[in-house]
């Protein structure tokens, strides 16, 4: 009954968020980056923050979520002030950054650091390596899913499949607070969306997902789990990254280049685009559900996930061209 209620509130809460939004005339215009044509309200990822840690509450005061996570967990509050906060005003990138570097930092140390990485065959058990490669992952996650939120429906349908995929491989009832507090939110930003996440919301995703990774592996689950469930975001982030890179493009300008907006250019509605990715995000689960099963696979599958993503992009470059 609460997860109901939690979906009715994000349902309301981001309702109420666009309400205000129109009337303040607080629009996303669309830009060189955007994959829209119409202005539309932003920052209904406030209604996913609120609800978000509203439900982590509940759960933390009856004991049903692990203290360490929710410190950690909440430790997004701040980051989701601060990207609101840049939503309305732009804020310097250089303060921005900071925040987020705070905010891993600290998340990090709640959770007692990353113990180790779990490679199947062989483990580093270093902290100074272990730590180092969790803080830079955070800062990665939480700017990447900033990245790929860009069409309708499609970061909001990542959470809830990585939430989904979570609470089937790992257990964990915190994981359905997250699915209702996207689920809400998604109503309002199916194709064609009336509101849009903004970095409030897309950024607590990203940090949210690298928390879980790092605290499943503290906890026996290897963090190449969650590489392989969350494959079609990091893969697509850091390739274009790296192809931006060899074009000799000045990486902080603004761009539409990752895959899922080069199959919007080629002529794919927004929603047969999230559709897609859900599809190759069920191989994935697949994949992870596998390396779970059996720790000796999990290089393998880690490969697996590799070539198919490759796979994926060498058809989207076909669709069109990366240039």
């Amino acid at each position: 009954m609460i997860y109901f209620g939690l979906f009715l509130l994000s349902l309301f809460l981001t309702y109420s968020v666009r309400f205000i939004a129109l009337k303040k005339s607080l629009l996303a215009i669309p830009n060189e980056r955007s994959s829209h044509s119409v202005s539309t309200p932003h920052g209904g990822g406030i209604a996913i923050a609120l609800t978000w840690f509203l439900g982590l509450l509940y759960f933390v005061l009856y004991d049903k979520v692990d203290g360490s996570l929710f410190n950690a967990l909440v430790c997004g509050s701040l980051l989701s002030l601060v990207s609101y906060l840049d939503d309305l005003y732009e804020l310097s990138p250089k303060i921005r950054l900071l925040i987020q570097a705070l905010v891993s930092l600290l998340g990090l140390y709640l959770l007692g650091g990353l113990l180790k990485i779990d490679f199947g065959f062989f483990v580093i058990e270093n902290q100074w390596i272990t730590n180092v490669l969790a803080f830079l992952g955070l800062m990665w996650f939480i700017n990447l899913y900033n990245f790929l939120d860009g069409i309708d429906g499609y970061a909001g349908s990542e959470a809830i499949f990585l939430a989904v995929a979570g609470w089937l491989l790992f257990g964990g009832d915190y994981f359905l607070v997250l699915i209702s507090s996207v689920l809400g939110f998604l109503v309002w930003n199916w194709h064609k969306a009336k509101i849009f996440m903004g970095d409030v919301g897309s950024t607590l995703l990203g940090y949210s997902i690298g928390i879980f990774a790092i605290y499943h592996q503290n906890n026996g689950v290897s963090i190449f789990v969650w590489l392989i469930l969350f494959g079609i975001f990091w893969f697509d982030a850091t390739l274009t990254l790296y192809r931006r890179y060899q074009n000799k493009e000045k990486l902080s300008h603004a761009h539409r280049k990752h895959a899922y907006q080069r199959l919007v250019q080629s002529g794919w509605s927004h929603s047969k685009v999230v559709i897609y990715a859900l599809g190759v995000n069920l191989v994935l689960a697949i994949l992870g559900y596998s390396s779970l099963l059996n720790n000796a696979s999990l290089v393998g599958s880690f490969i697996v996930m590799l070539g198919i993503l490759y796979g994926v992009t060498k058809m989207i470059d076909r669709r069109k061209k990366f240039e």
